[in-house]
């Protein structure tokens, strides 16, 4: 009985000093437990604008909702803690409304003769104490509202989407309110079209540059680079070309060629291969 007594109190500092080292990583791990608001988000694709929209998700718990925990008349966060996010990816309209892609708070103000829904440019609303602020609404737009099969969560919805348009919903308890968001799908997709064929001629240069310095194949980069000059004559490409005829052992028209790329280049702005062209210059010159 001693032998274990004397273990024991032997032991004990040991173990005590366990759990003090213990302690502080225990208390360093966060703790998750369910939140009554947990937090959500929806995203839809229209035609070649992605719009989505992150929020929390707050319960009814039985609760009267509309005109008693989301009063009428008063602007409501719709949603829960932090402020609702909208966010277009391109130009759209929203209600009807132009609006320029960015990132947005929505907020809503609900009344017994109509809804508003209101963008905002305050995403920080509703932190602390920082309240919402009509200074800093970019447009407001009606809402229409219906009944719907009782929901428990507030939940957000996009719906009836098409290549133009779409329908975001806001249901909670049992009702539902609407606003139609819609997107010039055509000059979208018109300035992509575009924009694609501006830059059509970089992968060919890309290609011609691997295939000279990594493959070894000159014939077949001068090919792809011929390619690329015939959609536009940039001050990359040319140097690209000028490099290929360097290897190829043609010096005169790999120096004319840099020549010119550098004057082309004097022109851009980003001229990041400036001081590379330079230096060839004045070797391939000497030559």
């Amino acid at each position: 009985m001693r032998l274990n007594l004397f273990s024991t109190l032997t032991a004990l500092p040991m173990l005590l000093a366990g759990v003090a080292a213990a302690a502080p990583a225990f208390a360093q791990q966060a703790l998750e437990l369910p939140s009554p608001s947990p937090a959500a988000k929806v995203a839809q694709r229209v035609g070649v604008t992605d719009i989505s929209l992150e929020y929390s998700s707050p319960s009814a718990k039985g609760r009267k909702i509309w005109g008693d925990l989301v009063p009428w008349d008063q602007v409501w966060r719709a949603g829960a803690n932090a402020a609702t996010k909208i966010t277009f990816g391109k130009d759209a309209t929203f209600g009807g409304q132009a609006v320029k892609a960015g990132t947005y708070a929505l907020v809503a103000l609900p009344t017994q003769k109509g809804w508003t829904l209101i963008l905002n440019t305050d995403l920080a609303m509703w932190s602390g104490a920082k309240p919402y602020d009509a200074k800093n609404d970019v447009l407001r737009a009606a809402a229409k509202t219906e009944a719907i099969a009782p929901r428990e969560r507030l939940t957000y919805l996009f719906s009836d989407t098409t290549d133009d348009g779409t329908r975001l919903d806001l249901e909670w308890e049992k009702l539902r309110i609407s606003v139609a968001i819609s997107v010039d799908t055509a000059a979208h997709a018109k300035a992509n079209i575009e924009a694609a064929s501006k830059n059509a001629w970089r992968p060919l240069a890309s290609a011609a540059r691997y295939l000279s310095e990594t493959a070894k194949d000159q014939p077949g980069a001068l090919a792809l680079v011929d390619k690329s000059l015939l959609l536009e004559a940039a001050w990359l490409n040319t140097w690209i070309k000028a490099q290929i005829l360097q290897r190829m052992g043609k010096l005169a028209e790999a120096t004319d060629l840099a020549q010119k790329a550098f004057d082309l280049g004097a022109k851009d702005p980003n001229f990041y291969y400036k001081d590379t062209i330079e230096k060839a210059l004045k070797e391939w010159k000497k030559k």
